[in-house]
């Protein structure tokens, strides 16, 4: 055996023997053997690791040597690219924005509205028969009432001292004690306007008599008066003005009817609503013209909406006023109303069995809808012009136990004018009419639009609505029977209505 293998057999040898046993160690030395850091120390050599080149972690270039790879030809080339693609893309999306805004539908301006012409006039023409109290205080305590009606307007009185047919005993500026008192109106106008609603006085003159302004010779003094009452109450606070006979009074004294006009109509958004008997609607178009009133109540609706005996032609007639009153006015200064102070309640002059199919016929007209007090529960004369409110009608959609209606549906069509486009001041096309039904849409640009179907016959039809870009079918939004229910569908080309019943019904625009 050579040296050299002999000294491999040793070196073996050696570290096949145990540590402890090892020459020149011992237990001690062992456990220090273990706890070295890199327990691998035999007999004095130690094994190191050297980490591999694959291990070394990259730093980064540094400032020059960027430098000095940015200012080469290739990187210059792929920024200009770079931003080449970022300024066509931007440039791409912008084009794309500006064909989107020209090929979309533009939106129809909005028309200047007052706030007459956001929801329902309530009159209430004698304020001991309105309230339990009897006089103003008792009013303004009926506020919160109608607020809950969505009411945007009242009108009041006439409350002021006037003898029938005596001009002698006329003051405007002076309640009548059983009535109230400044203080209370006052009151009462406060509490009003911190419920957004707005007070209209009605001033008519002789609004006990049969002539509104007295006699013939009367006109130019009462006119006078008139005047400085006028400014009297606006200083109190009061939003409109109202005025039986304007036709008259504008026709005998044009000059003074001017002043009155100008000084209720100047300055704030104060309402002039006037009153004729005329009920043709030609007629009325042309009183508000020279009249210049804001709104004019007249007997256009009463005349040929409303059942003469021994026929049922009126419902041709009745859309044929509509039509024409609305084509030749600003639907904003048109007002829809079927009773007056003097000539009675809705119930009254419609029977009981129609106070619903109207009410939702005067508030989906194009212009403002204007009740008496009772109107929104059927409140009928009975002996008297003016019977007494009732405040016990149980909120429901029947009929009350008395026979009277609720006001659930007056508060609901109250509610859906006063926030739909549409219904506020849309246009109007009737759809279709004949003696006994009526259909017209009502369609404000890209709004919902909404479809009213009336049927007076005392029994039940099947209309068929189709063209004018009618859809095939519809959604129920209110109805005055309990069929269909709100929110079902219906079909236009096959809409079954029943006896005396009308129904309110939506669908979307669609380009």
């Amino acid at each position: 055996m050579s040296k050299d293998t002999e000294m491999d057999m040793k070196d073996v040898a050696l570290n096949d023997v145990d540590p402890e046993k090892q020459p020149m160690t011992d237990g001690a030395a062992a456990n220090d053997i273990a706890a070295s850091p890199t327990g691998t120390e035999k007999n004095g050599c130690v094994k190191v690791k050297i980490p591999e080149e694959n291990d070394a972690k990259f730093t980064g270039l540094s400032k020059e040597e960027l430098l000095k790879v940015a200012g080469t030809p290739g990187w210059v080339r792929t920024r200009w690219a770079l931003l080449i693609l970022f300024w066509l893309g931007w440039l791409g999306m912008l084009a794309g924005a500006i064909a989107i805004i020209v090929q979309a539908p533009r939106c129809e301006p909005l028309p200047a509205l007052n706030w007459w012409n956001l929801g329902p006039l309530y009159q209430v023409g004698d304020v001991a028969a309105f309230t339990e109290a009897g006089n103003l205080k008792g009013v303004e305590e009926k506020m919160d009432a109608l607020n809950k009606l969505k009411v945007k307007g009242l009108v009041l009185g006439p409350i002021h001292v006037a003898d029938v047919d005596k001009p002698s005993t006329l003051e405007f500026g002076e309640i009548v004690a059983e009535v109230g008192t400044l203080d209370q109106f006052k009151s009462l106008i406060q509490t009003a306007h911190k419920k957004g609603i707005s007070v209209v006085l009605d001033l008519t003159p002789n609004y006990l008599g049969s002539e509104p302004w007295f006699a013939h010779v009367s006109v130019t003094n009462v006119a006078e008066k008139l005047k400085s009452a006028l400014v009297f109450w606006l200083d109190q606070g009061v939003d409109g003005i109202k005025l039986s006979g304007v036709d008259r009074v504008s026709s005998l004294v044009p000059s003074l009817w001017t002043d009155i006009r100008t000084i209720v109509q100047m300055g704030e958004k104060r309402l002039l609503i006037g009153v004729v008997d005329r009920m043709d609607a030609t007629e009325v178009s042309n009183l508000l013209n020279s009249t210049e009133v804001d709104l004019l109540l007249s007997g256009v609706l009463h005349s040929s909406c409303i059942p003469k005996l021994g026929g049922d032609e009126s419902y041709v007639e009745c859309a044929q006023s509509i039509q024409e009153l609305y084509s030749a006015q600003a639907q904003t200064r048109l007002a829809w109303n079927l009773g007056k102070r003097s000539r009675g309640h809705l119930a009254s002059l419609v029977g009981p069995g129609l106070v619903k199919l109207n009410q939702m016929l005067l508030f989906t007209l194009p212009g403002t809808p204007v009740f008496n007090y009772g109107d929104e529960i059927g409140l009928e004369d009975q002996d008297t012009k003016f019977p007494r409110m009732h405040w016990d009608s149980k909120d429901t959609n029947e009929t009350t136990q008395d026979g009277r209606v609720s006001s659930s549906l007056f508060k609901d069509l109250s509610e859906l004018r006063g926030k739909e486009r549409s219904l506020i001041h849309g246009d109007f096309d009737v759809i279709h009419s004949s003696n006994s039904s009526l259909a017209y849409l009502r369609h404000w640009d890209q709004s919902s639009r909404y479809l009213a179907v009336f049927n007076w016959a005392p029994q039940a039809v099947t209309l068929k609505l189709t063209g004018a870009d009618l859809p095939a079918q519809a959604t129920v939004q209110l109805s005055t029977d309990p069929t269909p229910p709100k929110g079902s569908t219906v079909q236009l080309a096959a809409l079954e209505l029943g006896p005396q019943q009308a129904v309110l019904l939506s669908y979307p625009y669609s380009s």
